[in-house]
């Protein structure tokens, strides 16, 4: 089978279509709240866990994950209202079993390597968050690819190499990058 230049062209042209076209379905279904939410809980979660420690850490820790789940869940439901499109509800399944997948693979890699240290929990459960956030820029664009490589790799220079600032340097790389993310793909896509 010949495919002429001009055919080939045009096959292309149709495929940059429907990838922006997927991009477009995601950035107006609401992911990037997500992304915010997400990263403004793991900021202000390593921030304190940086300066505070005790009893007061681990309520902090509950009741800004317990705040930042009823958000993003109540504006994903409110954004998911205005967007009914078959194959933004078929992404949509597609990347909730991928995290769901994710999920169940960190508790089972935690029940593993049990007993950690607080840093080494961490690393393990950003470095598997991560991990999703690199498939899914597989699956959806390698603009949100090697942003997640160099934050693994900048994560684990923070947990190898700058022991005493661990937390505070996650808060600004993983917070602060899962927050430029969610605002990226915000405005550009």
């Amino acid at each position: 089978m010949n495919i002429s230049p001009d055919e080939a062209q045009d096959e292309l042209a149709a495929i940059q279509r429907m990838v922006q076209k997927t991009r477009r379905s995601i950035a107006s279904s609401g992911a990037h709240t997500s992304l915010i939410v997400t990263g403004a809980v793991w900021l202000t979660g390593f921030l304190c866990t940086q300066f505070l420690s005790g009893e007061l850490l681990t309520y902090i820790w509950i009741g800004i994950s317990i705040l930042g789940g009823t958000l993003a869940t109540l504006l994903g439901l409110r954004s998911g209202k205005r967007v009914r499109n078959p194959a933004t509800a078929a992404t949509a399944r597609r990347a909730s079993l991928l995290w769901l997948l994710l999920f169940i693979y960190t508790l089972a890699a935690i029940a593993i390597a049990w007993p950690l240290d607080g840093k080494q929990l961490t690393l393990l459960i950003v470095l598997c968050v991560l991990t999703g956030w690199m498939a899914m820029g597989v699956l959806l664009s390698f603009n949100a690819f090697l942003p997640g490589l160099l934050i693994i790799a900048l994560a684990l220079v923070g947990y190898f190499f700058l022991p005493g600032i661990f937390y505070l340097w996650m808060a600004i790389l993983v917070g602060g990058g899962m927050i430029a993310l969610g605002v990226y793909i915000r405005s550009r896509w």
